[in-house]
């Protein structure tokens, strides 16, 4: 399989943080929108886009809540966004569309945390797979005509290391015959954000906007990783005894500001021009490595596997994808 994960030699590190990678960036009159921009990833993203120039919407479920968050920060907006209600979906962009806004850059950046017993939205879709995938997928392309007016625009799709873990599971992707896992659930949803984008920049590189899927890392602070308790917490090695977070980005675990940095790079980096539908890493194009051993609690590898990026399962999960969206 040919393939466009290749390292550019963008000089960023693992410990590269947001500051760094838009150091000298001017996004002065440039709009963006961030999903879950108010907590965790997304706020250190929205934040940092702000203090570049740009004007932020948040899409959040809890608007009161979003607000209370990101209260002071300049040219930030929230709007209500739940990625598990399609009308919802719609109706945040019927909201957009009509404020006649381009978008330069939309960051994908909501999920939901793995949770221990299966929960299905209203249509009965797995709520991980729901709402990391599916409610992005829609409220991507529902933006479609905001992101052509931009004259060139960014997607940027927040993923994992744990794309490694496991394919779409093609026969039953919600699980409606029991086997249920969340850990299996979350790596089927974060494969499904690469494969996405991968198909996302193949139909839309011509109209100048390109997608990237961005690994931010390991960071013990997300509500992914904090869900988790205590214990598994240390038995991963995300935090110390006593209940510090390790951080060591060179093994993979980062502070936020690390992680999101190659949110935000994806986003914004002139590094990028002429590149797209590629799995990011550590503010770098990542290589393609399917020997990579399995993540332990000193070290997490995280670069991108084959079945991420075959272009032949990214349109077969556009496909399915519309199937279940009934679109």
């Amino acid at each position: 399989m040919t393939h466009k994960q290749q390292p550019i030699g963008t000089g960023f590190t693992a410990a590269s943080t947001v500051d760094d990678v838009l150091a000298g960036i001017d996004l002065t009159g440039k709009n963006v929108i961030v999903t879950g921009g108010h907590s965790g990833l997304g706020l250190v993203a929205t934040r940092a886009l702000t203090e570049a120039g740009a004007s932020v919407t948040v899409g959040a479920r809890d608007t009161e809540r979003a607000e209370a968050t990101v209260a002071g920060i300049e040219r930030v907006e929230i709007s209500r966004l739940d990625l598990m209600d399609p009308a919802s979906i719609d109706a945040f962009v019927a909201r957009y569309l009509e404020s006649g806004r381009p978008l330069h850059i939309l960051i994908n950046n909501a999920g939901y945390p793995a949770p221990a017993e299966i929960v299905r939205d209203a249509r009965g879709y797995e709520a991980q797979l729901a709402t990391n995938h599916l409610g992005h997928f829609q409220l991507t392309l529902g933006l479609h005509p905001a992101l052509r007016a931009a004259d060139g625009a960014r997607v940027v799709n927040t993923t994992s290391g744990a794309q490694r873990m496991s394919d779409i599971l093609w026969d039953d992707p919600n699980f409606t015959g029991g086997g249920y896992h969340p850990g299996l659930a979350y790596a089927q949803s974060k494969t499904a954000n690469v494969l996405f984008t991968v198909e996302l920049d193949r139909r839309w590189a011509d109209e100048g906007i390109r997608a990237f899927a961005a690994h931010p890392g390991v960071i013990a602070t997300t509500s992914f990783n904090s869900a988790v308790g205590v214990e598994s917490q240390r038995a991963q090695g995300l935090i110390d005894e006593a209940g510090e977070p390790i951080i060591d980005p060179e093994r993979g675990k980062k502070t936020e500001a690390q992680g999101a940095a190659t949110i935000v790079f994806g986003a914004t980096s002139p590094l990028l021009a002429g590149i797209g539908g590629v799995y990011l890493h550590n503010s770098e194009v990542s290589e393609l490595n399917d020997n990579q051993p399995a993540p332990t609690a000193q070290e997490v590898t995280a670069d991108v596997v084959s079945h991420s990026i075959d272009p032949q399962s990214a349109q077969r999960l556009w496909a399915l994808t519309e199937q279940l969206l009934d679109r």
